[in-house]
């Protein structure tokens, strides 16, 4: 390898890693929190949808247990009429 090749892997190597370190401090600086807040609104978005498919599956399988008593009017009008 001639000293002309070996001398630029000498200075690119270290070169991209400064350029490495330094984006990932900008985007430690600027963008982690935008990032940990979209995160955090999203996950919190799915949670409630959670608790409101969980909420009304129980509504159903309560309906399904105990269903409503009829009185006997509401099931034939005539009767009582």
């Amino acid at each position: 390898m001639s000293t002309a090749a070996t001398a630029l892997i000498w200075w690119v190597v270290p070169a991209m890693g400064l350029i490495g370190a330094l984006g990932y401090v900008l985007w430690v600086s600027k963008f982690q929190g935008k990032f940990q807040q979209e995160t955090q609104r999203s996950v919190g978005q799915f949670q409630r949808f959670q608790d409101s498919l969980r909420d009304s599956q129980a509504r159903d399988v309560n309906a399904a247990l105990n269903p409503p008593i009829a009185k006997p009017s509401e099931v034939n009008p005539e009767l009582h009429s």
